[in-house]
């Protein structure tokens, strides 16, 4: 069996490590991929985003299944073209991609179907939106409606902020036509966490939870970012709040992909708060979080080959998933500056140090001509451990942590930490 994956990130990386693991032993290609994908899977050179160019590496390739991981070309229309070729893919269609393409989108869906999020209000109109300035209290949670890689959430703490937001948005557009429709909410409070779930046609099934560190800096201080390290299971999780999870969030949701004709086959990625009143929705995503996959695939027993192919056969209700107890925790490293300018190609030195049993996923390198592994991205690596409790966990985490160095390096201090 030939399984093609679609990008070059740490969460690819993650999901061809696990497929690697596979009893089914399946030839993986991924598009592009990156110096630690490589050493699972044979890396085709092609930008992931280039909807054209990917779907020929597909025909050519012919694989039995594709699996995609980034939201762009998720967005842009891949599994429309793809299985147009008659091949399967791993991962939702134009159509439902908008669920975290357009989050204006995505909040009128969550009110249609009586889901529990913030209060919001949306904006075309810089003029309109400065004379709202402050409509919900602060902080003031500003969103560029499109996709901003992660980035296009900004939490003003005051007018002068948010009107800089406004200008950066709408005015500056340095998130492009992303910024051509600002999404104001009420700022929730609580504790942030993530549910993963696989869906198909037949089901909604969540993975283990995990948390999230969003924010570049220790105690959630400093710009926001694409991630900066994860944990599995959420320490935050009780049994009575994952029930109130499936009742008031996940059955709705299901339903409501039924109701409005949302074909989702994939993983839809559920960012929550905890809030005195109970969960309630952030965000959703059409794809593994990254890096969520990191921690989450780490302690997923099933065959990930398995479900994949179930759920591009509308089998997933049918499906056993299986997880370990043992605990995760990702650190990521990543570049000095990010997630504002930083500087690439510094070599990375021991990546052949860590303890048996730490994984280090690799979400911007690329391979040197020396043969060495270089940095090629904002983060960089994933470093990944498991143990028998969460303190143990952590700690080897971040012992292997401090066994790769690279020019500029940086990663938070406080992955694990419960911030209540």
């Amino acid at each position: 069996m030939k399984v093609l994956i679609v990008g070059g990130g740490g969460r690819e990386h993650a999901i061809a490590w696990k497929l690697s693991l596979s009893p089914k032993r399946p030839e993986l290609v991924c598009v592009p991929g990156n110096a630690g994908i490589a050493q699972v899977a044979r890396c085709v050179s092609a930008n992931a985003e280039d909807v054209a160019a990917v779907t020929e590496i597909a025909r050519a390739e012919a694989p039995d299944i594709v699996v995609i991981g980034p939201e762009v070309p998720l967005a842009e229309g891949l599994t429309d073209e793809i299985e147009s070729l008659g091949i399967p893919v791993f991962g939702p269609n134009r159509k439902c991609a908008r669920l975290e393409a357009s989050k204006s989108f995505t909040k009128a869906f969550l009110d249609r179907h009586g889901i529990p999020t913030a209060a919001y209000r949306e904006y075309t109109d810089a003029g309109a939106l400065k004379s709202d300035i402050g409509i919900f209290g602060y902080p003031m949670v500003l969103k560029a409606d499109g996709l901003a890689a992660g980035k296009g959430v900004v939490l003003a703490q005051d007018a002068a902020e948010a009107e800089s937001a406004i200008e950066n948005m709408m005015g500056a557009r340095v998130f492009g036509a992303a910024g051509d429709m600002v999404v104001v909410e009420e700022c929730l409070k609580g504790v942030e966490a993530s549910v993963l779930c696989f869906v198909d046609g037949s089901a909604i099934v969540p993975m283990e939870s995990a948390q999230d560190y969003k924010r570049i800096g220790d105690r959630d201080e400093g710009p926001n970012t694409g991630g900066m390290g994860t944990y599995s299971p959420s320490l935050v999780f009780t049994p009575e709040l994952e029930a109130r999870i499936k009742d008031e969030i996940l059955t709705p949701t299901f339903e409501g992909f039924k109701k409005d004709g949302l074909d989702f086959r994939g993983v839809l990625f559920i960012g929550l708060m905890i809030t005195g009143e109970g969960p309630k929705v952030i965000e959703f995503n059409n794809r593994f979080g990254d890096p969520e996959a990191q921690s989450v695939l780490r302690r997923l027993d099933t065959d990930l080959l398995d479900i994949f192919i179930a759920a591009t056969e509308d089998r997933l209700a049918g499906q056993e998933i299986t997880w370990s107890d043992e605990r995760a925790v990702c650190v990521v490293m990543a570049s000095g500056g990010y997630p504002g300018p930083y500087e690439k190609g510094k070599e990375i030195t021991g990546l052949s140090d860590l303890d048996e049993g730490v994984v280090c996923f690799h979400a911007g390198t690329k391979r040197g001509e020396n043969g060495g592994i270089l940095t090629a991205g904002g983060r960089v690596l994933g470093v990944t451990a498991t143990g028998a409790t969460h303190e143990e966990a952590r700690a080897k985490a971040y012992e292997n942590v401090k066994k790769i160095s690279f020019e500029g390096e940086y990663h938070r201090n406080d992955i694990g930490v419960v911030y209540r």
